[in-house]
């Protein structure tokens, strides 16, 4: 990567960082950087890459944003001549060396790094300086329900909570762990011992009658047994849920589904 030339340039010449892996920005923090900046001037320019049409932000997006809310129509900027490689690289590295990014952010933004430049996990942990199996284990996160996600978000757990409960697979049964740990505030070595407990053949038995179901969600699963003739089982959180029908052939299976598309004719 070359040395950057350093330029004023005019503000609406320059459009986003199409590989910004931050999502949100603070109202709060942005209203104190740009206070700083009417105080003490811009101390550190922005980067950017010429395009035919002007520029693209490469880094600085909170001193750009800043600048913008203070109605100045340049800014210092240094001119990179960057590969989209380089670009996203520069752009990653920037966010997680300056201020943290959201876990969620940091790992939709090793994701799309990778399907973009066609990069394995390995690669990937080379060129950002993090370990393979820290960038595995940050980008698991993303398969965790959105109910978990938010409670992640909202600080009520952590992304080591969050690791341990993508073990037990069903998304289900993940929220209704996640509500218990949040709910009796257990510390992630506590939701470890919990699953392992969970995912053995005597642990199931006890922790599922630790998450016992409403009464109502059990008579109404026996209605159903002794409607349909076979085992039902109703996986329940909040109003949100599934139900599963065993069926141990094709011919069972056949005479269940008639029976449900024919109104139990």
């Amino acid at each position: 990567m070359e040395k950057g030339q350093l330029k004023e340039i005019k503000i609406s010449d320059i459009k986003p960082n199409p590989y910004q892996p931050r999502l949100t920005f603070k109202e709060s923090s942005l209203r104190e950087l740009a206070q700083s900046i009417e105080r003490n001037g811009l101390l550190q320019p922005i980067s950017v890459r010429k395009t035919v049409t002007g520029y693209t932000l490469i880094a600085g997006e909170r001193r750009f944003r800043a600048m913008q809310s203070l109605k100045r129509e340049y800014i210092p900027a240094v001119i990179l001549n960057l590969t989209d490689e380089e670009m996203m690289t520069h752009s990653i590295l920037e966010n997680l060396q300056r201020e943290d990014l959201d876990t969620f952010e940091e790992a939709i933004s090793y994701k799309k790094y990778m399907e973009a430049l066609n990069l394995n996990q390995e690669q990937v942990a080379k060129n950002l300086g993090k370990s393979r199996s820290y960038i595995a284990n940050t980008i698991r996160l993303l398969n965790l329900p959105n109910r978990v996600v938010k409670m992640i978000k909202d600080n009520e757990l952590t992304s080591a909570h969050g690791r341990t409960l993508l073990s037990l697979k069903d998304p289900i049964t993940i929220e209704q762990v996640a509500e218990r740990s949040r709910d009796e505030k257990w510390n992630v070595r506590k939701l470890e011992r919990y699953v392992q407990r969970f995912k053995t053949e005597r642990g199931l038995k006890k922790t599922q009658n630790d998450l016992k179901k409403p009464r109502i969600v059990e008579q109404t699963e026996q209605k159903l047994k002794e409607t349909l003739g076979t085992k039902v089982e109703i996986k329940r959180v909040n109003n949100r849920g599934y139900i599963e029908i065993d069926f141990t052939n094709q011919k069972e299976f056949e005479r269940i589904v008639n029976y449900i598309l024919n109104g139990g004719e």
